[in-house]
């Protein structure tokens, strides 16, 4: 078979196009519609950069120390119990992060996610304190108006609803506030501002979370420009572990 001088050019682009674009494909990661994979850093038990230690307050603490940076993972020793006495269900842990780097840090809390690995291996990423918020204060609107209707069918229990209202809405006031105050903001970390602490906040609503189990395990992943730091823990991290807190004078 003999091939037009026409049609043996186009297949020679052809090839010649194929041919560069596997070459820039591998020569430069990202181009081709995959992102570059994170640097996952890890917190590993008996590893000379990471400590765990149990303190007064009745926290856990995580840690992971570097050249450029330290940060520590604490978690109440009685969150699973905490949790259930709150407004609105959620599963929190407090961040520290120290950081001595040359270049600016972006720490991003709006990524982080806690896997509920004992639980199908639920992923929820942290919420949003604002949307957060909204959305307690709708729930303590809707209690309200729901209590009126109640009061109005039933005048009898008129000061008992009340009562419930107001004590309700005097724990969603401070939980508002905590919201605005001390949830983990979205910063970037240099030699001017080297320091950032606050929580983060995951949801438990989901069918897949059910009854808690003993121990629980949880892996928190908090991205940190271009590198995501792995927290494994549980609670409690020792079969029978138990803090005993120190009584503020």
């Amino acid at each position: 078979m003999v091939y037009s001088p026409r049609l043996l050019r186009r297949r020679a682009w052809s090839a010649l196009c194929f041919i560069v674009g596997t070459v820039v494909c591998i020569a430069t990661p990202g181009v081709c519609g995959k992102k570059p994979q994170p640097l996952v850093e890890r917190w590993t038990a008996g590893s000379p950069c990471c400590t765990f230690a149990r303190s007064n307050d009745g926290k856990y603490r995580y840690r992971v120390a570097t050249p450029d940076y330290e940060v520590t993972l604490a978690v109440d020793s009685q969150e699973l119990t905490l949790m259930r006495r709150r407004v609105e269900p959620f599963f929190s842990v407090l961040i520290d992060v120290h950081y001595h780097g040359a270049t600016a840090l972006p720490v991003n809390p709006s990524a982080a996610s806690l896997e509920f690995v004992k639980h199908h291996k639920v992923v929820q990423t942290a919420l949003d304190p604002d949307s957060f918020a909204l959305r307690t204060q709708d729930d303590a609107d809707q209690l309200e108006f729901e209590t009126e209707r109640e009061i109005k069918k039933h005048p009898d229990k008129k000061d008992e609803r009340e009562h419930y209202v107001q004590a309700y809405q005097k724990e969603v006031a401070t939980f508002l506030e905590f919201l605005s105050r001390s949830c983990l903001p979205a910063v970037q970390l240099d030699s001017a501002n080297q320091q950032v602490s606050g929580w983060l906040l995951f949801s438990t609503r989901s069918k897949w979370l059910g009854s808690w189990k003993t121990p629980e395990q949880f892996l928190l992943r908090l991205p940190m420009g271009d590198r995501v730091l792995e927290f494994p823990f549980s609670l409690p991290p020792e079969q029978g572990d138990l803090i005993l807190r120190k009584r503020a004078d």
